[in-house]
């Protein structure tokens, strides 16, 4: 059952995915970008499945998309694995990473 604090549902995610964050002072949904892009790049499908829950499934897809800036490449994996409609190369994340060939004119 999700927690529920100051009449504001939060997503039931352990604690130890924002060992860096202030869990208690978060607002869950000012910091969508940040939470999904952990989790994506930490999290199992239970994970996956209480954003998705919490977000809705649009939003999720949106967000890694078009709004996280980064990801390691093995995160990008895990987001096409867990979200297969996603294509890599329609992601931010993906078209923007530092190992990517550039060409020299």
């Amino acid at each position: 059952m999700p927690v529920v604090k100051k009449n504001n549902r939060v997503p039931n995610l352990d604690r130890i995915f924002f060992w860096d964050f202030d869990i208690d002072a978060m607002d869950f949904k000012k910091a969508y970008k940040t939470i999904i892009a952990r989790i994506v790049e930490r999290g199992g499908q239970d994970e996956i499945d209480e954003i998705v829950l919490f977000y809705g499934h649009g939003k999720v897809i949106k967000t890694i998309r078009d709004e996280i800036y980064f990801l390691p490449n093995y995160a990008i994996e895990r987001a096409l694995r867990f979200f297969p409609e996603l294509q890599k190369e329609e992601m931010y994340c993906y078209l923007n990473r530092k190992d990517k060939p550039y060409h020299w004119i």
